[in-house]
C-alpha cells in the first residue's frame, strides 16, 4: 500500500480507503463488515471515512467498535456532518456543528476525528457561521483537520477567501471513468489552496468491476441486487453504460489487472487526489481494491479507456 499527503494536512492516508456508506451498519452483514475492516488494515489501509448520517448513526456507532481494540494514532478516521438525522437536527449551523460532532464521538468511541466534513453546503447557514464553528471544533481538539463533500467551485472559492478562520484540506467528490465534473474546476482550485480529493464512488456504484452485464439480470449479492443499497446506481446501469464497460476488460487484461485495479488506478493518475475511497460488502473485494495502490499503468490504456466511455455516460 501506497500513501499520499492530504493537502496541506500533516496526515498521510493509504491510496485506497475504507468507505462506510450503504454498507456498515446498514446493508452488509455484521460478521462480514468486521471481516473488511480487520482485512483493510491487514493489507495496509489506514485511511476509513463515515458519516454521522450514513444509517443516522448506525455506520458510526459500528466502526467505533470495530477500531475501539486499535491504537488511536494507527489510523486516520474521518466523519461528516450535515445530513438528517431526524427531530430537525440537520445543516451546518453552530449549534449543529457542536452537537453534531460530540454526538459522532460518541458513536466512534474516540476523543477526536482526524478529518471533519461538510457532507454538502448548507444554503440556511451564513457560510462565516460554519467556518467559525469549525475553526472551534480544531482549537477544542475534537478535530484535526477539515474538508468537505461536493461543494461547487464558487462555494469553494468562498471559504478559501476567508480570513481568520481554518481552511480545508480535502474535498470529497464523486469521481470516476463514468463521472469526471470534478477536473474542470473542483481540482485545478483545490489544488492551488492546499486541498486533496479523497473521491467517492471510484468504481461507479460497483459498475466498473464488469460485474454488470447489458444482458443478464444483476448478481444476487450485487450492489444493484439489495434493496437497502441500491438506491443510487441508476443511470449507471443503463444499456449503453454496461455496454461500453464491457469493452473496457481488454484493456485491464492487457495492463495485467483486474477491472476494479484498473478503473481505481486510474482515478490514482491524478496527482490532486489523495485516495479513492472503497465500499466492500466481502473481504475479497478489499483484497482486489488494495491492489490498485502503486499499480503502473500505460497512459494510452487510460486515453482508450477514456474515449470508450465517454460517449456512453451522462458526466458532463
Amino acid at each position: 500500500m501506497k500513501y499520499r499527503k492530504l493537502g496541506a494536512s500533516d496526515l498521510s492516508v493509504s491510496e485506497i480507503s475504507l468507505g462506510s456508506w450503504l454498507t456498515f451498519g446498514v446493508g452488509v452483514e455484521r460478521g462480514r463488515a468486521l471481516a473488511c475492516v480487520e482485512r483493510a488494515f491487514e493489507l495496509g489501509i489506514n485511511f476509513v471515512d463515515t458519516a454521522n448520517v450514513y444509517g443516522r448513526g448506525a455506520a458510526e456507532s459500528f466502526l467505533g467498535e470495530a477500531l475501539a481494540g486499535r491504537k488511536r494514532d494507527s489510523y486516520v478516521l474521518a466523519t461528516k456532518v450535515f445530513g438528517d438525522m431526524g427531530g430537525g437536527n440537520q445543516g451546518l449551523s453552530a449549534t449543529q456543528i457542536e452537537k453534531q460532532l460530540d454526538d459522532s464521538l460518541k458513536r466512534l468511541r474516540t476523543d477526536y476525528v482526524d478529518l471533519y466534513q461538510c457532507h454538502r453546503y448548507d444554503p440556511n447557514t451564513p457560510l462565516p457561521e460554519t467556518m467559525e464553528a469549525l475553526t472551534r471544533a480544531k482549537q477544542s481538539g475534537k478535530v484535526r483537520w477539515i474538508g468537505f463533500s461536493e461543494w461547487s467551485p464558487k462555494q469553494i472559492e468562498d471559504a478559501v477567501a476567508m480570513a481568520g478562520v481554518e481552511h480545508f484540506v480535502s474535498s470529497q467528490p464523486q469521481y470516476s471513468l463514468l463521472w469526471r465534473l470534478p477536473e474542470k474546476k473542483v481540482i485545478p482550485i483545490s489544488a492551488a489552496n492546499g486541498i486533496s480529493q479523497i473521491v467517492w464512488s471510484p468504481l461507479g456504484q460497483g459498475v466498473l468491476t464488469g460485474k454488470y452485464s447489458p444482458d443478464t439480470p444483476p448478481p444476487s449479492d450485487s450492489r444493484a441486487s439489495s434493496d437497502k443499497m441500491s438506491g443510487f446506481i441508476g443511470r449507471l446501469t443503463e444499456r449503453p453504460v454496461l455496454e461500453a464497460v464491457q469493452k473496457l476488460k481488454p484493456l485491464a487484461l492487457e495492463a495485467g489487472c483486474s477491472m476494479a485495479q484498473f478503473a481505481l488506478a486510474w482515478v490514482l493518475r491524478e496527482p490532486n487526489v489523495a485516495s479513492a475511497i472503497i465500499g466492500a460488502s466481502k473481504p475479497e473485494q478489499v483484497d482486489d481494491n488494495a491492489g490498485a495502490s502503486g499499480l503502473e499503468i500505460d497512459p494510452a490504456l487510460f486515453a482508450k479507456a477514456e474515449s470508450i466511455v465517454a460517449a456512453a455516460t451522462a458526466s458532463p
